[in-house]
């Protein structure tokens, strides 16, 4: 559980810096308050998403959903920097193996917004958060080892 938390936190890394390793635990969260806000932050874009989705359904309820829906991606996606910290989940982000599922991800959220506020497209506003949804998951998928892999693979299988 110690290794869990060191690596979770980004000290195994620090340990090498010395003084700045220092500074940094002097500035860091907690192991318990970094859990703690993570379930706050994910919880609350699991509620956002699903009170997006519930009003889909009243007038103008494409834009209340395109803002929720894609508020609660990001705050889902925000949550993990309260485990790893900003910069480290800004590197693992834009590392080779998650790369492009990043990009498709935050170009869908902004597109989601652009389509319901300025180019006032409903469908594709629709498209673009299935879109969201599919990079999201992709992309969380990658933290998971060989979880890609079986997922290509029930995929392949699935269409033969």
């Amino acid at each position: 559980m110690d290794k869990l938390r060191r690596v979770l936190s980004g000290q195994e890394e620090n340990e090498e810096l010395g003084l700045t390793a220092q500074v940094l635990d002097a500035t860091t969260l907690s192991y318990s308050t970094r859990v703690k806000w993570f379930v706050i932050c994910f919880a609350g874009g699991i509620l956002c998403s699903i009170l997006g989705s519930a009003l889909l359904f009243l007038p103008n309820g494409l834009k209340l959903f395109a803002v929720f829906y894609t508020l609660g991606n990001i705050a889902a996606l925000a949550s993990t920097c309260f485990l790893m910290g900003p910069l480290k989940q800004l590197k693992r982000m834009f590392e080779p193996t998650r790369l492009i599922a990043t990009i498709v991800m935050l170009l869908c959220l902004i597109l989601t917004l652009c389509a319901v506020f300025w180019w006032h497209r409903k469908g594709l506003a629709i498209i673009f958060c299935i879109l969201q949804f599919l990079a999201m998951t992709w992309y969380s998928i990658s933290y998971i080892p060989f979880a890609r892999d079986a997922v290509m693979k029930c995929f392949t299988t699935c269409l033969n």
